[in-house]
């Protein structure tokens, strides 16, 4: 295959013009047939007005070498096309199927390489199925209860399901389970253009669907799912894992336990800190969701001259201060919706959405400052996630359990808000009005307000007075790591931390490759005997 890189057409172009770039590119002659792929598509907005489509494609033709010699440029390479393949099954007979602890993007493709290697796995999931959990967290956000065991934590698609359906990674890939989850999604229903855009997303509505077409697959081979079933405790021998017992009193036995149970099952942390299994706090974030009219983020990256020919704009921001605090923006959704996203009663904890289409009147990010030792110091594992207990009960009790709101200007001055400005937010769940200060340290109250007049250089207007403020974000990642060894088997053999819960990935895209690496481990080792 020959690949092209920094092919650039205007925005508008047709497919015919993407061919006849590719054809002069490479010297073709009239009518010389060949058949392209896209590897990837970028949008370059940075000479505005100017915008411009920017591909790298893969190209199949007869005679590659004489075409690449003809063609000779920097942009122009040949290259093997690699791919994911399935490891080996190892020798050590498995009498009993491999459990999969948690139905999110971790567990999910944990239990799907499994069944691809003939595994046939038990995946035990606290929350309900896709069906049922959908109905109950719409409940919620129209005025319902919330169902601490199913809500947008919990449940089958893990956390990232009422999200944007983002897929981005930073994760080196050299053995291409990046590639390999995005060509999973679109076998089950996602758009194929995840496979090569640069920031792709799903999109809440269709992610949904796509992880219940993954999971009917799934059964029709052999793997069982058993959902409103939450594992209590371990079964524990010799140092090893025997097995796992559920809140209902069924025991599931195996020696091959994987456990990936999202970064908000903090009954499994507590539990598995008194089994004394090792784990570490680390690192995450804290912040707010701060909304703004996405038109206003449309005409700061695109220009005036783009208005419905590109899609929802999005961004990306950074900045670092001389306290040591970072502060940035975290899973940015265009055209969405800041949503209710709490799993205890008396917390409060924000995230946001967007659907495929992401034509929603705001654009919302979280805004989130770092914290780490400083702010829950001492060696005990779960000090991060009590932090962010504390945080989310004190911001329950600003609105009696309603997403509490202040616009930016008013949280400069210390006031709480009374009405919206020029637009109004955008929610999943009630909102309401209230003053947001206090509710972070003094220090990272100000890296805040800094981080947000740094972006206004970068967005114009980013920092405007009625930019809407949405607390907390505090679940950005996992407050701990489960500490696991070479073989990806923690303090106790035959347990597999994987995912964002255990501290190894920090999305959905993450989150699915570190689960097929927990699925590698456990085939390396046994072949089934059942």
């Amino acid at each position: 295959m020959i690949k092209i890189s920094q092919l650039k057409l205007p925005v508008g172009h047709t497919e015919e013009e993407l061919r006849q770039r590719i054809r002069k590119k490479l010297k073709l002659k009239p009518g010389q047939e060949f058949s392209y792929r896209i590897l990837r598509r970028s949008i370059d907005g940075r000479k505005k007005p100017e915008i411009a489509y920017v591909y790298t494609v893969g190209v199949t033709v007869p005679n590659e070498k004489a075409v690449c010699r003809k063609a000779a440029h920097p942009s122009i390479s040949r290259v093997h096309e690699e791919s994911y393949s399935c490891p080996k099954p190892g020798e050590i007979p498995l009498q009993d199927p491999p459990v999969v602890i948690g139905a999110g993007p971790a567990g999910l493709f944990c239990a799907y390489l499994l069944t691809l290697c003939g595994f046939a796995p038990i995946v035990l999931e606290r929350g309900a199925a896709m069906e049922e959990r959908t109905r109950i967290v719409r409940s919620f956000w129209e005025g319902g209860a919330l169902d601490p065991g199913t809500n947008v934590q919990f449940g089958e698609g893990g956390a990232g399901t009422f999200s944007d359906g983002k897929l981005n990674s930073a994760v080196r890939d050299p053995m291409f389970r990046n590639a390999f989850v995005l060509d999973t999604f679109v076998k089950f229903g996602a758009p194929g253009q995840i496979r090569y855009d640069a920031k792709p997303h799903i999109g809440t509505d269709i992610l949904s669907d796509v992880i219940v077409s993954m999971r009917r697959y799934l059964e029709e081979r052999g793997c069982r799912f058993f959902f409103r079933t939450c594992v209590t405790d371990l079964l524990l021998e010799n140092g090893a894992i025997s097995g796992v017992v559920c809140g209902d009193g069924r025991q599931f036995r195996s020696r091959a336990v994987v456990l990936a149970p999202g970064h908000s099952a903090r009954d499994t942390f507590r539990r598995l800190k008194e089994l004394q299994i090792t784990m570490e706090a680390k690192p995450f974030a804290v912040g707010f969701r701060v909304e703004h009219p996405q038109e206003m983020i449309d005409r700061a990256l695109y220009g005036k001259q783009h208005k419905g020919l590109l899609p929802a704009a999005a961004y990306k921001l950074t900045s670092n201060f001389p306290n040591g605090r970072g502060v940035y923006s975290f899973c940015m959704c265009p055209g969405g919706y800041v949503v209710n996203a709490s799993s205890e009663p008396g917390g409060l904890a924000v995230n946001g959405m967007s659907n495929s289409a992401r034509n929603g009147k705001n654009a919302n990010s979280a805004i989130i400052v770092s914290a780490g030792p400083n702010d829950f110091p001492g060696e005990d594992p779960l000090a991060g996630m009590r932090f962010q207990e504390d945080l989310e009960r004190r911001a329950f009790a600003l609105a009696a359990g309603k997403i509490p709101q202040q616009l930016y200007g008013d949280y400069c001055r210390g006031q709480a808000s009374l009405s919206y400005g020029a637009f109004s937010t955008e929610t999943k769940g009630a909102a309401a009005l209230t003053n947001l200060r206090g509710l972070l340290s003094p220090e990272m109250e100000a890296s805040f307000q800094a981080g947000m007049a740094h972006f206004s250089r970068i967005l114009p207007e980013f920092d405007r007075e009625d930019a809407i403020l949405s607390g907390i974000e505090s679940r950005t990642s996992s407050p701990l790591r489960i500490l696991r060894g070479e073989t990806l088997e923690s303090s106790v053999r035959g347990l597999y931390p994987c995912g964002e819960g255990a501290g190894y990935a920090g999305g959905i895209l993450s989150a699915a490759m570190d689960g097929l690496r927990a699925a590698e481990a456990v085939i390396r080792k046994y072949k089934p005997d059942y």
